[in-house]
């Protein structure tokens, strides 16, 4: 039996944050499919720190709020610790404090200014995950958006780890179009299945895979 993906039957019916915010992105990929013979989606995977303090600065929010936060991401340290041995500890000066309530927040504050630049294409980002949806009209576009993406990283004390990330080309199943995929991007491995906010989907919109596991 194969599970397809209905969005609009996932919308509004209590559904917790995580799958509300799951059955958006999938809608952004049914939508373009309706134009398109297939949409890729970049899974972005960023390694190091980035400054938090520097941009919750930005935010319009009392000083309290503010100096509080100061104080929380502020004089952070952290040892490693393999077997019986243990480092020294190392302060840190730029982190989002993993497993802390104010962490996914922090990644949306400082993900804030980062967007596509090429129209057509989207962006969805949520706690420490980032997607870019592109159609077939504008698959020459990824190293395009690729680009622009590890330099907003840069700028942000962070890195894009194309090793890690992935690309993933949606089709509907429905369809009986014939098309050729777009060549795979250097260092980026395309799968056939992808893990978005907890849901294993398909790259024909099915979640047989994720019923089964």
């Amino acid at each position: 039996m194969t599970h397809d993906l209905h969005p609009a039957a996932w919308v509004g019916r209590g559904l917790n944050c995580d799958l509300r915010l799951l059955s958006v992105k999938i809608i952004s990929v049914t939508d373009l499919l309706s134009t398109n013979p297939f949409v890729g989606v970049l899974a972005l995977d960023f390694s190091k720190a980035f400054d938090t303090v520097r941009k919750m600065a930005l935010l319009n929010v009392p000083d309290p709020v503010y100096n509080w936060l100061v104080d929380f991401f502020s004089d952070h340290k952290h040892c490693t610790s393999f077997g019986d041995s243990v480092s020294a500890y190392q302060p840190i000066s730029a982190s989002i404090i993993q497993g802390s309530a104010i962490g996914p927040v922090s990644f949306v504050v400082n993900a804030s200014d980062l967007s596509t630049v090429t129209p057509g294409n989207r962006m969805h980002k949520y706690a420490d995950d980032t997607y870019i949806v592109i159609p077939a009209c504008n698959d020459r576009t990824r190293e395009v958006e690729l680009d622009h993406v590890a330099l907003w990283a840069q700028e942000n004390n962070l890195k894009l780890n194309r090793a890690k990330s992935t690309e993933i080309v949606f089709t509907d199943s429905r369809r009986k179009s014939q098309f050729s995929p777009p060549p795979a991007l250097p260092d980026v491995s395309r799968v056939s299945l992808i893990r978005i906010l907890g849901a294993t989907i398909s790259n024909h919109l099915s979640v047989s895979d994720h019923i089964v596991t």
